[in-house]
């Protein structure tokens, strides 16, 4: 199991200078942007599809620093009302499909989308209740008139690539929690599956560990982000969690995603850990640093020193006292 970090809070840096950093704090993958909420600072997806030489130029980059490409990632909403928007995430996440398999890259990570709550409405519409009613209906438009076609015909280019798909399970998304991840891999094909990030599950009050019981033994785990999330119980016991309070608010909000730690200790990590091996998931632990009261180099530097404590380095031995 290796660490690996999300590149996008180092995008003030050359990429260049971002892997030699990174490098020298031990980690040993990199997940860089290509497009969407993300950008592509690091890696303008035009600029190196189809374009052999530059993509040479990059993996030596990579490879000079002893680093491999874990995923690209380009988050945005295919699955948006408004034509315009919809067509351009269209593309980055078929052209970043297309250029990890150049690049050799097994993965791609992006969000579900979210539609609209009818074919005449303007906005996307995220329903967290089947009532009343008229919310049932939208969610049977949203999964079996958009988001089922759309996938599928995903699934089917990513296969077409030999590239893995792993969505973000993320509120304000369609797909939010494991039993709708598994609903739509269920529905399209098995390139079709998570990137696990446990910082939106937690404030839903979602067991992480149970959770990846859960997707992992159907195999559904593609990547994995080491995000951690802090639920504030003072503002939550009179406001709840579904809270729209700005993110830099944090005094006011009953939860704030924080770096690996600061939500939850090394004891639940170590746990974390033991459930990813138990699935036989051996990727990355991608840190994605979105933590607002510290910096992004120190956030990234905290959670890669505790991640090199609780990942296991060395594959399981014999169980000899089994015999």
């Amino acid at each position: 199991m290796d660490i690996g970090v999300l590149t996008v809070p180092l995008a003030d840096e050359q990429l260049e200078e971002a892997l030699v950093y990174l490098a020298n704090q031990g980690v040993s993958a990199v997940e860089l942007g290509c497009g969407g909420f993300v950008g592509d600072d690091h890696l303008p997806r035009k600029k190196y599809l189809n374009d052999t030489m530059k993509q040479e130029e990059l993996l030596d980059l990579i490879e000079e620093n002893d680093l491999w490409i874990s995923a690209l990632a380009t988050h945005n909403n295919p699955l948006h009302p408004d034509d315009e928007v919809a067509e351009e995430a269209d593309t980055e996440l078929r052209e970043a499909i297309q250029l990890a398999d150049q690049l050799d890259v097994d993965i791609v990570t992006c969000f579900s989308g979210l539609p609209a709550g009818g074919p005449n409405d303007e906005v996307p519409n995220w329903v967290t209740a089947p009532w009343p009613s008229e919310h049932a209906d939208v969610l049977e438009y949203q999964w079996e008139e958009v988001a089922i076609p759309y996938w599928r015909d995903i699934g089917e280019h990513a296969a077409y690539h030999g590239v893995d798909v792993a969505i973000e399970m993320h509120p304000n998304m369609l797909v939010y929690e494991p039993a709708g991840l598994l609903e739509l891999r269920n529905a399209t094909n098995d390139r079709i599956g998570a990137n696990f990030d446990p910082s939106h599950l937690y404030w839903q009050g979602i067991n992480v560990p149970e959770a990846i019981r859960f997707l992992g033994e159907r195999d559904a785990i593609h990547h994995f982000h080491a995000k951690d999330t802090k639920v504030y119980e003072a503002q939550a016991r009179y406001k709840g969690v579904l809270d729209t309070t700005p993110y830099t608010e944090e005094a006011n909000r009953s939860w704030l995603f924080r770096s690996v730690g600061y939500g939850h200790g090394e004891e639940h990590w170590k746990d974390i850990v033991s459930a990813l091996r138990m699935v036989e998931y051996d990727g990355v632990l991608s840190v994605e640093h979105e933590d607002s009261l510290t910096s992004s180099r120190e956030g990234l530097e905290k959670a890669v020193e505790l991640l090199q404590r609780v990942v296991f380095q060395t594959t399981p031995g014999e169980a000899y006292w089994a015999e």
